[in-house]
């Protein structure tokens, strides 16, 4: 995904090929992988990294076959954020390990650092 801004629930649905209600259910499973934020009137918004984990979890449930559980366990030990740089290695920028609350402002530093090496590839 190209841009760098978020996207609503209907746009990431419409990519990936699943339904909005699904995206909402990944979103209960897999709590510390997949937060959107949320806008005016509750509605849903997604990074770009997280629009990545999204297409790997359904990579991994749909064309792997793998368990809820099976997902969850690669989420809690780290191995996720693995699979999304290895399907997506264009990004330079390594994906912080999102398994527990200290590793929530790493992701958030590690977002920051992106639109930043981006504004300023604009102003060279």
């Amino acid at each position: 995904m190209d841009k760098e801004y978020f996207v609503s629930i209907n746009e990431v649905a419409k990519r990936l090929s699943v339904p909005a209600h699904t995206l909402r259910y990944w979103e209960k499973q897999f709590p510390t992988a997949i937060r959107p934020t949320t806008g005016a009137g509750g509605r849903r918004y997604y990074r770009p990294d997280t629009v990545a984990k999204l297409e790997t979890i359904k990579s991994l449930l749909y064309d792997r076959g793998m368990t809820i559980a099976g997902v969850k366990k690669m989420i809690h030990d780290g191995e996720l954020n693995a699979e999304v740089r290895a399907a997506n290695p264009k990004s330079s920028a390594p994906v912080a390990a999102v398994t527990n609350s200290r590793n929530v402002d790493a992701e958030s530093v590690r977002v920051a650092i992106s639109y930043l090496e981006q504004a300023r590839a604009i102003l060279e």
